[in-house]
């Protein structure tokens, strides 16, 4: 229905004419039939000085129709051609309609301050031109008509600017409107990007120190499988445990895109021994320093703390190979602070992890630190191998993954 309405409505130009031909003839006809009925009151006849009383009314209700175009103009021809008729003495009627049509034309669409300050001197000036003409006016009562004029072109030009002012709030409040709908999406675009992004650190930091330690343990299989078949049966079991482990990590992960509410929790502070039990049996000198039980800690500091240690293990696996590892975990008040460090390759030069320019661990640990406001550092050591030393505030200032 509101559509088959819209369809039927008049064009804004098809309306003015039609309301301009609406005043000329009411403000024709309805001073006709007026003194018509009193005709001991006409000064002067509509016929007089060529049918000029007849030409004003006439100029006066046509330009209506130019009124959207032209308010001002508009507002000007129909207050000089009131002017005109009533200091020429053409009897009083319904002459004034397109006046009071132009005064909320202009008032409506200005501009606010300016359009104002047209229709108060326009009307000011109106006002002194109709009581000078109407200072002898018989009867002495007739002179109400003339204040009618007045308090008629006021509300005019009052009901012209609630008009625009009411168009103009429900303009702003629909830009805000807009405006909070548009921060809406930016919002929820950033939230699922920060979840992408979190996503992925977890599947690489699960991917890839599962990978890290099931090369190893292959390398191993395939070394001893002829030679030490127990050693070859251990390093295969540490293969299927790592891959169960990895499993359950990435279910607990790529849960949340499920939103399974059965899935296992995240990695924490609890598991940091199993983690160096696995580098272990990859081939690493771990030692661990550590308190077991791990202190109570915010969910995002322990599982970043394990993410961190886990990918510093798998970067000294991928790089440096078998060597020593020192991990040191220390629990302070406000903070807790992580370094592992090693003793790089044990057989010649090796590379520092993620300086090959393949890997992200070292951007992957950095992101983390900066989400929940930490602070980290990464570097090869002077003696030889490499250094991870990051500080997590246990009041972090964003989430982690």
């Amino acid at each position: 229905m509101p559509g088959r309405a819209e369809q039927l409505r008049l064009p804004v130009w098809a309306q003015d004419q039609l309301l301009a031909a609406f005043v000329t003839v009411m403000q024709v006809q309805g001073t006709v039939t007026r003194t018509a009925g009193d005709p001991a009151t006409v000064l002067r006849p509509l016929a007089d000085l060529g049918h000029l009383g007849y030409v004003l009314l006439v100029a006066g209700g046509a330009v209506v129709a130019v009124r959207r175009r032209w308010p001002v103009a508009v507002f000007v021809t129909t207050a000089l051609t009131s002017l005109a008729y009533y200091a020429l003495d053409f009897p009083d009627g319904p002459g004034w309609l397109g006046l009071f049509v132009a005064l909320y034309t202009l008032t409506g669409l200005g501009d606010g301050r300016r359009s104002l300050l047209t229709a108060g001197v326009g009307t000011a000036v109106l006002a002194a031109g109709w009581l000078t003409a109407a200072a002898d006016v018989e009867p002495p009562a007739a002179i109400g008509w003339v204040f009618f004029r007045i308090g008629a072109s006021v509300m005019s030009a009052a009901l012209g600017e609630s008009v625009r002012s009411r168009r103009e709030v429900a303009a702003e409040a629909l830009q805000r409107a807009e405006l909070a709908e548009r921060t809406r999406e930016q919002e929820a675009r950033a939230r699922v990007d920060e979840e992408r992004l979190r996503i992925a650190r977890e599947v690489h930091d699960t991917v890839a120190h599962a990978l890290a330690v099931i090369t190893v343990q292959s390398g191993v299989t395939a070394h001893v499988l002829d030679r030490r078949p127990d050693r070859a049966r251990e390093a295969l079991e540490a293969i299927a445990r790592t891959s169960s482990e990895a499993l359950q990590d990435m279910r607990a992960v790529l849960g949340v895109l499920r939103d399974d509410d059965g899935r296992s929790p995240h990695p924490g502070l609890g598991r940091i021994g199993e983690l160096a039990a696995r580098a272990r049996e990859a081939g690493l000198d771990v030692h661990l320093q550590a308190a077991s039980p791990p202190p109570p800690v915010p969910g995002a500091v322990g599982g970043a703390v394990y993410r961190i240690l886990q990918e510093a293990i798998t970067n000294v696996i991928r790089h440096a190979g078998p060597t020593r590892v020192r991990v040191a975990v220390d629990y302070g008040t406000d903070a807790v602070q992580v370094r592992v460090t090693d003793d790089g390759p044990r057989e010649g030069p090796g590379t520092a992890p993620g300086t090959d320019g393949t890997g992200r661990g070292i951007v992957g640990m950095r992101e983390r630190c900066r989400l929940l406001g930490g602070e980290f550092d990464a570097g090869p050591r002077p003696g030889g191998g490499f250094a991870v030393s990051a500080r997590l505030p246990l009041t972090p200032v964003g989430t982690g993954g």
